[in-house]
């Protein structure tokens, strides 16, 4: 009985290929609905800080190098040779979902969605490409999301806010901004470019126990980075963790 139910589990023997590079992508369900309930348009500092929370989480379950995260998405690096749940592609996506769910269900007191799904690269410059991508997104999604909600607060309807920025170019978009008073350059970084969580080692002083005498120590901890580069700069930012990797 156990061998033969067994062999329904379809995509339990599905695994990341060796020698490529994984990130996994978690995004949130439904989460417009939720944000335009309760959180501030068109950003809420405090939501950002649960996502990025939610960030540590799963890179810290997942025992990743990097995480980026910018609107209700968090795109995961994972170490080069990880051997973490065997690479199995089920356990990969099922519990970088669930880390994330788990942590801003927790945060918002109330029940969130994430899916996830797995990216694999064949070269490090494949990793930079993507994480320029997201980071290019997150550039995007902000201007829009600037635009939209200034119309919707001068009093315009969903759909009259909408068809306002309907064949806007970038350009437009920020003149828009600009007429208000609004220049989308000077809005915070971790809105135009998302955040960027990963490890440091930090100095401190510890203390012997056996003699009572100080000495030096270091220890790993998480760090958020809300100023992250951008472009070219965001791209040499990303190659140190791969680096780090093959140097480990």
């Amino acid at each position: 009985m156990d061998a033969k139910m067994r062999l329904g589990e379809c995509f339990h023997e599905l695994r990341a290929l060796r020698g490529a590079y994984i990130v996994i992508r978690v995004d949130g369900r439904s989460f417009s609905r939720l944000t335009e309930r309760t959180c501030e348009k068109p950003f809420d500092t405090g939501f950002h800080h649960k996502m990025t929370d939610a960030a540590k989480a799963v890179l810290t379950s997942l025992h990743g190098s990097y995480a980026h995260t910018q609107s209700d998405e968090i795109s995961i690096l994972l170490p080069h040779e990880t051997d973490v749940f065997d690479r199995e592609v089920e356990k990969l996506v099922s519990i970088a979902a669930s880390s994330a769910t788990a942590s801003l269900s927790l945060a918002l007191s109330a029940p969130v969605e994430f899916d996830a799904r797995l990216w694999l690269g064949a070269r490090r410059g494949d990793v930079v490409d993507y994480f320029r991508w997201r980071q290019a997104d997150a550039a995007r999604s902000a201007l829009n999301n600037w635009c939209y909600w200034t119309l919707r607060k001068e009093g315009k309807s969903v759909k009259e806010a909408t068809h306002a920025m309907l064949g806007l170019s970038v350009a437009g978009k920020n003149e828009l901004l600009f007429s208000r008073g609004i220049n989308f350059n000077d809005v915070p970084a971790w809105q135009r470019r998302g955040s960027g969580v990963y490890w440091e080692t930090i100095a401190k002083v510890g203390r012997n126990p056996r003699t009572g005498e100080s000495v030096p120590a270091t220890r790993r901890r998480l760090r958020v980075d809300d100023d992250l580069p951008m472009k070219e700069a965001y791209g040499k930012f990303v190659r140190q963790f791969l680096k780090e990797q093959a140097e480990a």
